[in-house]
């Protein structure tokens, strides 16, 4: 199972919303101009979101399969860069940066216990990642597994408040099979679906706080933050991942952005 690719079609940064912008990037453009076809799907959606078709994409990088199945909006303003990343960068980046943000407005509050320093908040754009791979966020090796504990987490918050019923759960079957997924992954995501992870055997995964900080982002991602329900949820798995609550509050912020 392609783990990786399973994770950004959730997210909305691969599979299907490839194949739409790629559709969007050759209509347009002059040749020569940036956005022109012949270039990188990246190359061509740099040139594409500075013009009348940044619109458009947006609403292609909101269609992750998380959107469409749980009430997850997807990732949204930074979908550009994060066509460039595989699933568990995107989440590893956005856990990174909000960890940054989190020190620099925190300056007085001390490291999480056993985390790996990181560089101070620079200048960069605020639609932009910082580059977890190679990080305490995303060891090399680790991409693959990180991405399996980062979808669970997704599932897992998206059925924490009881909102998917039976019918509803059902449903959400149905559209799998839709999805033109392989039959391992497909096998996996029902799994999940019928038996989700607890708060506490989440937790007992967080062998670091990086992977701490991963598995609530993800969460994050996956619900409605606004939702009572959902928010306590957040409220209860961060506690028991001993994240403290001014981190929370940036992880949910970082994600929102991401998610605007």
């Amino acid at each position: 199972m392609d783990v990786q690719k399973l994770l950004g079609q959730f997210l909305g940064s691969q599979g299907g919303s490839l194949g739409q912008l790629g559709n969007l990037a050759r209509g347009g453009a002059r040749p020569g101009q940036a956005g022109a076809p012949g270039g990188s799907i990246v190359d061509q959606l740099g040139g594409l979101m500075r013009g009348p078709a940044g619109g458009a994409i947006g609403g292609v990088l909101t269609s992750g399969l998380a959107s469409q199945l749980f009430r997850s909006k997807g990732i949204g303003k930074m979908g550009g860069s994060a066509l460039k990343l595989g699933g568990a960068a995107i989440v590893a980046g956005l856990a990174y940066k909000a960890y940054q943000a989190y020190q620099a407005n925190n300056a007085a509050a001390p490291a999480l216990p056993g985390a790996a320093p990181v560089p101070a908040l620079g200048a960069a754009p605020r639609d932009t990642l910082p580059a977890a791979a190679g990080t305490a966020f995303l060891p090399q090796g680790e991409e693959d597994s990180r991405a399996r504990l980062m979808l669970s987490a997704m599932i897992a918050a998206a059925k924490a408040d009881g909102y998917i019923d039976a019918r509803e759960e059902e449903a959400i079957f149905g559209r799998i099979e839709e999805l033109g997924l392989d039959a391992e992954e497909k096998g996996f995501l029902m799994d999940e679906m019928r038996r989700p992870m607890s708060v506490d055997q989440l937790a007992a995964k967080a062998r670091s706080p990086e992977i701490a900080m991963e598995i609530y982002t993800a969460s994050v991602l996956a619900v409605d933050i606004d939702h009572p329900a959902e928010r306590a949820y957040l409220d209860l798995l961060g506690a028991r991942l001993n994240l403290p609550a001014e981190l929370t509050a940036e992880i949910r912020r970082t994600a929102d952005e991401a998610q605007a």
